[in-house]
């Protein structure tokens, strides 16, 4: 259900940082239409940390109704407050969605034993499918691969969007949580050797501008075509490198306008517009993944 092509979706925003809605449901359309296998609404590339929870709850509402149906909805909860974290997760259990997907608490630095007892928490209050996400390099909290084994014995945790880019840890996870644990990619320049490593998919940044490109790369990697996993995992090299070389989302927010998915060049403070010098990269890499 959650395989394959997964985007980490942008959030429009107007001139005055209001979530642009209309602009939200095109973009939805955008990617059933380019073959994307899941969206996830509401993660770091979403600006959740700059949307009030009343706002996270409307953009995951907008996201469904754009669906439709047609893909499966995951929605980000997560907090580093447990408390937060656990009242997200009911007012979206409200909503209706297919997982959810919870970082791990950041600025906190909890213990491992902090962290089983977060998810545990987490997990109790809902039967919603509930996927860890570890993105050590934005919130200073590593989920050891110990944790997360420990963690993938509650029945509702089904799965990890690993953003590390450690491949090391591919196959030791497999192995330590079994073959229906779901193991999710959150590194676009490691997706694919992920994937051969026995990863069954990808929660991309770059999907969001080459959503139809990237959905070609996984399927290739997910049915071991190598040669051809190579070859197209090539041609989005250049994005990989540029899409962060200012903080996430400010690349791809821009890519995804000059692809003429939707018009969505603004952000909330403390995020600033593309500068020039980042356009111009961006520009290069969508001309050489064309």
């Amino acid at each position: 259900m959650f395989r394959g092509s997964l985007v980490a979706l942008i959030t429009p925003m107007h001139a005055d940082g209001s979530v642009d809605f209309d602009s939200l449901a095109q973009l939805v359309e955008f990617h059933i239409q380019n073959g994307t296998d899941a969206i996830v609404a509401n993660g770091t590339t979403g600006e959740s940390a700059t949307l009030s929870k009343a706002e996270q709850v409307e953009v995951v509402k907008a996201v469904k109704q754009a669906i439709a149906g047609r893909v499966p909805l995951i929605a980000g909860s997560g907090s580093n407050n447990t408390a937060d974290a656990i009242a997200l997760t009911k007012a979206l259990d409200e909503v209706g969605v297919d997982a959810m997907l919870s970082v791990t608490p950041y600025y906190n630095k909890p213990t491992q034993a902090g962290l089983i007892a977060h998810y545990q928490a987490i997990a109790a209050v809902t039967t919603t499918p509930q996927i860890l996400y570890n993105v050590p390099g934005r919130t200073q909290c590593d989920l050891a691969n110990a944790t997360v084994a420990e963690l993938s014995k509650v029945s509702n945790i089904i799965g990890i969007k690993d953003a590390t880019g450690d491949l090391s840890r591919v196959t030791p996870l497999r192995q330590a949580c079994g073959d229906d644990f779901l193991l999710l990619s959150g590194d676009d320049a490691t997706a694919m050797a992920f994937i051969f490593s026995g990863g069954d998919g990808v929660i991309s940044v770059t999907n969001n501008a080459r959503p139809a490109l990237f959905k070609q790369l996984c399927d290739a990697a997910l049915a071991g075509k190598l040669v051809e996993a190579r070859a197209l995992n090539a041609k989005l090299v250049p994005l990989y490198e540029c899409l962060f070389v200012e903080a996430n989302p400010i690349p791809v927010k821009w890519a995804v306008q000059a692809v003429g998915a939707t018009a969505c060049t603004h952000y909330r403070l403390p995020l600033t517009p593309a500068t020039e010098a980042t356009q111009q990269l961006v520009r290069q890499a969508l001309e050489a993944s064309a």
